[in-house]
């Protein structure tokens, strides 16, 4: 959802009630500061070349004045923002003055977002009334949020998706098609503005007819990169194959984000495409924090095929395999708690609402590019694979390990399923309730390489096969109609693609199945949790 609101002052040219007279100075300083750097990062980033340039030439010495851009940012922003200045006053030690970024404190929808409104967390405390797009999500229970962007703000991210795109995908003659959703979304609509700067776009939407008839309209002389969610382009490939489409007249390369996608799926895909990479990003942030590369792509098939090099990398208990990620620092600094929770702050001050130390929830590990460079530096084999991957696009940017959400949910065809939703739609009009006795949410992918919400659920007692089959059927019908009506992006998607429906039920017996063993005394919602 769009709105058009007027373009933003920058901080500091706003009067503050109740800064003194040395805070107002300190403000005036930082302000000027920030800005000098905002403009010279725009500077460079104005074309494609800038930014493949700086994505090129990384230096260890970026990530520490990174840091003190991400430091210099909350710093101005607990002078010049009502919302992070009454957080901030809230806690114990609020007067006091923070030198080090790590005295910051984490800020989340919960503690940040929900108590403060939208216009108390812009720049100043004013939501200007022009020059500003809304984007909306949703969240637990379909509440909505919104997240104004500036004019240079979405200017910015125009930038780096464009330079990413012509530093990953060289086309000569560009055309790209845009599949992501044009409705709930940000991505949609975000990707074909940012798109038209280096191609020729046309937003179909995830519209199958719709991008078959474009690719036979226009016809094999374009170099087409097609941008959807990864279940999406299974289903476009299924389809050209299935109508007997001459892939090898064409030039097809894909680009998908808002859900992890396996190495399986991947080399499926690039049967037929040219090259998939993923990228990733949040409405709560922005959509362009990383992105995949030769180099991670690599790097992420490696630790999936040898155990001992993962176990390097992730240590000797992580069996999981994350999506890894190439990110620029000095545009969104990055850092992980005890936790393991990815923070991030957005340096630039073009942003509206500044994000600081923001905590979106997600699980991550965060490595130096040198530090994978150390770790093949013994194995001839690997230090080659490595020098081959790295040869063609040649970006040094830091790593990016993200292993997916830590509040239970998962993430599916752009929409957070929360598990209290899923619980929701288990027991409610359900006959058949009674005999549940806990439930697992999870996303499994199948022999067809398709994606699907999977609900594991323990019974409290042996049933009879017609009896299982019926609340079988009932938890389906239920957590889906459910879904649908709390989630607005869950029901976007049944509406442009009704299969998304397609979530499976897996009764398990008393203490069998992912229930194995567990003496829990609190649920455990997520399989793998």
């Amino acid at each position: 959802m769009t709105e058009t609101l007027r373009r933003y002052p920058a901080p500091s040219t706003l009067t503050s009630p109740g800064l003194t007279l040395r805070e107002r100075w300190r403000r005036a300083r930082l302000s000027l500061a920030g800005r000098l750097r905002t403009a010279v990062f725009r500077l460079a980033l104005r074309h494609p070349v800038g930014w493949r340039w700086l994505a090129g030439r990384h230096h260890p010495v970026f990530d520490r004045i990174a840091a003190a851009n991400a430091r210099a940012v909350c710093a101005l922003a607990a002078l010049d923002v009502p919302a992070y200045r009454a957080f901030l006053r809230a806690r114990p030690d609020g007067a006091r003055v923070r030198r080090r970024l790590d005295e910051f404190p984490e800020t989340d929808k919960e503690n940040y977002v929900v108590p403060h409104d939208a216009a108390r967390r812009c720049w100043g405390g004013r939501l200007p009334a022009r020059g500003v797009v809304v984007d909306e999500s949703a969240g637990s229970s379909g509440r909505p949020f919104n997240w104004p962007r500036g004019e240079r703000e979405l200017r910015a991210v125009h930038h780096d998706i464009a330079g990413y795109t012509s530093l990953v995908f060289p086309m000569r003659r560009p055309f790209v098609i845009n599949a992501y959703s044009m409705g709930a979304w940000a991505t949609g609509t975000t990707t074909g503005a940012a798109m038209s700067r280096i191609a020729v776009v046309k937003n179909t939407g995830p519209d199958l007819g719709k991008i078959i008839d474009t690719l036979h309209e226009f016809g094999p002389d374009f170099d087409y990169l097609v941008t959807a969610y990864p279940p999406f382009l299974k289903h476009l490939r299924d389809r050209l194959d299935a109508d007997g489409f001459p892939w090898s007249s064409y030039r097809i390369s894909a680009s998908c984000g808002g859900e992890g996608m396996t190495e399986a799926l991947r080399s499926y895909l690039e049967e037929r495409f040219a090259r998939v990479r993923s990228a990733y990003g949040a409405s709560d942030l922005t959509i362009g924090i990383g992105a995949e590369t030769a180099f991670t792509v690599w790097l992420r098939r490696r630790m999936w095929t040898d155990s001992g090099f993962r176990a390097a990398v992730l240590g000797a208990r992580e069996q999981r395999l994350p999506m890894v990620f190439q990110y620029n620092p000095l545009a969104t600094y990055l850092e992980t708690n005890e936790r393991r929770e990815l923070l991030c702050t957005v340096t630039s001050l073009d942003v509206l609402q500044p994000r600081l130390r923001y905590n979106v929830g997600d699980e991550a590990v965060l490595l130096p590019y040198r530090r994978i460079l150390d770790l093949v530096r013994d194995d001839p084999q690997c230090r080659a694979e490595c020098r081959a991957a790295v040869a063609g696009e040649r970006m040094t940017l830091p790593v990016l390990l993200l292993f997916g959400r830590r509040d239970s949910t998962v993430s599916y065809l752009g929409a957070n399923l929360y598990p209290q939703d899923v619980e929701y739609g288990l027991y409610a009009g359900n006959p058949y309730a009674a005999e549940i006795s806990r439930f697992r949410l999870a996303l499994a992918e199948d022999a067809g390489l398709e994606t699907r919400p999977v609900v594991h659920l323990e019974l409290r007692r042996p049933l009879a096969g017609p009896v299982r089959d019926a609340l079988a059927g009932a938890c389906r019908d239920g957590v889906r109609r459910h879904l649908a009506a709390v989630s607005r992006d869950f029901a976007q998607s049944l509406t442009e693609d009704p299969t998304a429906g397609e979530l499976r039920v897996e009764l398990h017996e008393p203490g069998t199945g992912p229930f194995a063993g567990e003496q829990k005394i609190k649920n455990v919602y997520l399989l793998g949790g």
